[in-house]
């Protein structure tokens, strides 16, 4: 169900994760007579689907083949975002001289002090994923092993059958390789091996600009690494506002990222110890790089084989995924799925959201839709870009007229304050009213703010009520209510600018 390497227990915090998330004296439980809902996969999908049918008193089977936790515990946003927050301490601390704190170099960062402190937070953080948490006080019968349908209502694992009313497939997704010459035999790293490193690569090779590449490609800069950023499109962040990429482009750049936009790697070779990548610019100009690690970060592929999903009648895609319909059911109505396994949202909490609607729509009523949901995310650069809702590409596709209203972080004090305003907030409303469609930010903690703006969107709540909410000053999420601001000041044409004068000439 995974394609997940084993974590290699070789310190004290490895040892205790793997403790946690795969005890090694694990002894499988012996299947209850039928369970009302099997869960194949341990991710943030499975667990979260396990969890909440347990507490409501659902007879629950998990089965995992590697570890507890999937990406986001063991090779994802816990690890990726305790990496990024000491390279920002790092890049603090660094800026600090004018502030007359003495300058220091980059290569004197202890990377492996920054990597194990990394593993000791994952390792407490596992206590909440852990197998026996979910044994003994969710009431969970937790299996280890690889799991293949037998029929429409059964699951084969390591040799016990387990019979169920309803499952949920959340086995998630892994790092795709692109199937470039000798790119495989150089051994390069995923997000999966990656945080495996324990001494800091000299020279640190990216392939792909979408948000992993570039929020490890300033990481790792920032930990003293010379990083070359590979992307054969024209900018970062191509999902992202051009605007918002650029400022993300330009940061990394300055911090000495090298970025080759609009190249590719024909091949990849290995001499004299060091990996060498082949180049191909958009002119056709042909170059090579050398580099000791290449981290690999274009896209990621859903794990669907090995599941023997044909037996239950099962309908998937090697590329999409499982098939669902909007209520995340599958092909056969026993049997439903969340997570990376079959959304196009690859975010850790639109697995948390899409397990509950699963969970609700399998063990009640058929109810809930995946559509209904207001899905934001954010790309962990430093400046973050959040996003929800609607780009302006999305209305123009959808023949939806719009206003976009824009406040530059430069207008807003905190941020100036805090140097840190380069940046903006954009909210776009539906043409002549205060409904939120959509909102871009770019801040030092977008991903913070725009929590702010999706719960309006949620709540049905326009610009003319985000005007009413007071912020402490200062604070940076301030931008958002200048945005409503601009939008109030629109509101005031000439004429109704005439009129008001012409009452307050009458109450003088």
């Amino acid at each position: 169900m995974s394609h997940s390497p084993e974590i290699p227990a070789r310190d004290v915090h490895d040892a205790q994760l793997v403790a946690n998330v795969h005890p090694p004296d694990w002894k499988n439980p012996e299947p209850a007579g039928r369970y009302n809902l099997v869960v194949l996969g341990a991710g943030t999908a499975g667990l979260i689907s396990a969890a909440v049918a347990a507490g409501l008193g659902a007879r629950v089977a998990l089965v995992e083949r590697h570890w507890l936790g999937g990406d986001c515990l063991n090779v994802g946003c816990v690890p990726s975002k305790s990496v990024i927050r000491a390279a920002r301490r790092v890049e603090e601390a660094r800026l600090a001289h004018a502030l007359g704190v003495p300058a220091f170099a980059r290569d004197a960062v202890d990377f492996g002090a920054a990597m194990r402190r990394m593993r000791e937070i994952r390792a407490r953080i596992s206590v909440d994923d852990s197998a026996q948490r979910y044994r003994d006080e969710l009431g969970v019968d937790v299996f280890f092993g690889d799991a293949r349908f037998t029929s429409p209502s059964e699951v084969d694992v390591e040799g016990q059958r387990l019979h169920f009313a309803k499952a949920v497939i959340a086995t998630g997704a892994r790092a795709s390789l692109p199937p470039i010459p000798g790119l495989a035999s150089a051994r390069p790293l995923t997000n999966e091996t990656v945080f495996d490193l324990r001494e800091r690569p000299r020279r640190f090779a990216v392939i792909g600009g979408g948000p992993i590449g570039a929020e490890l490609a300033q990481a790792f800069g920032r930990l003293g690494c010379e990083v070359t950023l590979i992307e054969a499109g024209p900018r970062l962040l191509p999902r992202e506002d051009a605007d918002a990429a650029e400022i993300v482009q330009r940061r990394l750049a300055a911090e000495g990222v090298r970025l080759l936009l609009g190249a590719s790697v024909e091949r990849v070779a290995e001499s004299g110890g060091a990996k060498r990548l082949q180049l191909r610019d958009a002119s056709g100009a042909v170059s090579e790089i050398p580099a000791d690690e290449i981290l690999v970060a274009v896209g990621r592929t859903p794990n669907v084989d090995g599941m023997n999903l044909e037996s239950a009648g099962v309908a998937y895609d090697v590329r999409t995924g499982v098939v669902v319909n909007d209520h995340l059911q599958t092909t056969n109505s026993r049997i439903y799925a969340a997570g990376d396994v079959c959304m196009s949202w690859k975010f850790t909490h639109a697995a948390d959201a899409a397990a509950k609607i699963a969970v609700q729509n399998a063990l009640f009523a058929r109810t809930q839709k995946l559509s209904s949901l207001v899905m934001p995310w954010c790309t962990y650069t430093d400046p973050e870009v959040a996003h929800v809702g609607l780009y302006e590409r999305d209305a123009a596709e959808r023949g939806i007229a719009i206003d976009s209203y824009l406040v530059p972080l430069a207008q807003v004090n905190r941020a100036v304050t805090d140097g840190e305003e380069d940046g903006f907030v954009r909210l776009l409303t539906k043409r002549g009213s205060d409904r939120i469609l959509g909102a871009t930010i770019v801040a030092s903690h977008a991903g913070e703010m725009i929590s702010e703006v999706t719960l309006a969107m949620v709540g049905g709540l326009g610009l003319g009520k985000l005007l009413g909410v007071i912020h402490p000053y200062p604070t940076q999420a301030e931008a958002i209510k200048r945005v409503a601001g601009a939008w109030l000041r629109t509101r005031a044409t000439p004429l109704v600018k005439r009129l008001l004068a012409g009452y307050m000439a009458l109450r003088r």
